[in-house]
């Protein structure tokens, strides 16, 4: 897919990978190009999906949703028709921030953002718990962010 991009559009999601609040002659400047350029390649970049969207990075510690947990999912059978019922209803609970569907030992990994231990209790009983299809859930809960990016290496 990037066969198509040259190297000055690679600079310039480079850059915006490490700040999406620069303006268009912010951007201009870093990739060494005046502002019309540049902004008729991030539209064609963003038409094209190479830019999915823009958005801010909250730090969850200060929103008190400091405990993070990966919570993987074995469902007791799966076909589409489960698998599209399951991500429909994980797209539909605000806790989970992420969700992948895997192979292995389990189906799904869970990104589960929770206020404290009592909130993911209850995430784990009152969402997690209703889903009739679901066998087993194993919890992982983070004690320490070490690396967190956002980016592609391109």
């Amino acid at each position: 897919m990037t066969n198509t991009l040259d190297e000055t559009d690679l600079q310039i999601l480079r850059t915006l990978q490490k700040n999406a609040k620069l303006t268009t002659k912010e951007l201009a400047d870093a990739v060494h190009l005046t502002p019309t350029p540049v902004f008729e390649r991030q539209k064609r970049l963003e038409r094209k999906g190479y830019i999915k969207k823009y958005i801010a990075v909250l730090d969850p510690e200060k929103l008190n949703y400091g405990l993070l947990v990966f919570c993987k999912v074995k469902l007791k059978q799966i076909n589409h028709e489960i698998a599209d019922a399951f991500t429909r209803r994980i797209a539909r609970i605000p806790e989970v921030t992420e969700c992948y569907n895997t192979s292995g030992a389990y189906d799904y990994l869970l990104k589960v953002r929770a206020t404290d231990m009592k909130q993911y209790q209850e995430f784990v009983l009152n969402k997690l718990g209703d889903i009739e299809y679901l066998s087993s859930i194993e919890s992982t809960f983070v004690m320490s962010e070490v690396k967190q990016s956002y980016g592609i290496n391109i």
